[in-house]
């Protein structure tokens, strides 16, 4: 028997909690190496522009045109587009915790994450994250980015959930103190055991 809960939702962060992170530091670290590029001036353009595309204001194409291909490059698009999703990896522990929880407890499930539309499609299709995501709010679909509050607030609309009833599992510590001042309870995820050891507190075994 399940153990009793009043928990009938969660909200999950997709990279740093499902994944690795979809384009990362280390990960622009790894592709500057990769195709011999200044880091550090690839790294202001990404920054003064990536916000944009995780917003789905910007193809994932016209992202590069502004941050790599300013310039003529010995690499095409397609190349450098294939070393970024082949970054993505899965956390099958999370997951399988994650499958194991919604089956249990008959919990509606729901992604609440910053990606961009190209990244936020291959994860979803290459992972089968539809197995265990009910709704997707992403950035690039709803325009929003994360820490703001209405993120949340569709989230919560989308799956009517209640926030008392909600539980928000996020890698930032400042996207959880968002969420709970939304009265959504939230839990720092640093790995599966710590966030299995705080999930059970909320009788979810």
């Amino acid at each position: 028997m399940a153990a009793a809960t009043t928990i009938s939702t969660l909200f999950l962060d997709i990279g740093g909690v499902l994944l690795t992170n979809g384009w990362d530091r280390q990960s622009r670290s790894k592709a500057a190496q990769v195709f011999n590029l200044d880091f550090a001036e690839f790294d202001e353009r990404h920054h003064l522009t990536y916000d944009t595309y995780e917003e789905g204001k910007l193809s994932l194409n016209e992202y590069l045109q502004r941050v790599v291909f300013y310039r003529p490059r010995p690499f095409t698009q397609e190349e450098f587009k294939a070393f970024m999703f082949q970054r993505s990896q899965l956390y099958p522990e999370m997951v399988q915790l994650i499958q194991r929880l919604k089956s249990t407890y008959h919990l509606k499930t729901v992604a609440v994450s910053n990606e961009g539309r190209e990244l936020n499609q291959y994860r979803i299709n290459k992972f089968n994250l539809q197995e265990v995501i009910d709704s997707f709010v992403s950035s690039c679909y709803v325009h929003l980015r994360k820490p703001d509050s209405g993120m949340y607030m569709l989230a919560l609309d989308i799956s009517h959930a209640k926030p008392e009833q909600t539980i928000y599992l996020d890698d930032r510590q400042m996207f959880i103190e968002v969420a709970k001042g939304m009265h959504i309870h939230g839990i720092h995820h640093h790995g599966t055991a710590s966030t299995q050891e705080a999930l059970a507190k909320f009788g979810l075994v």
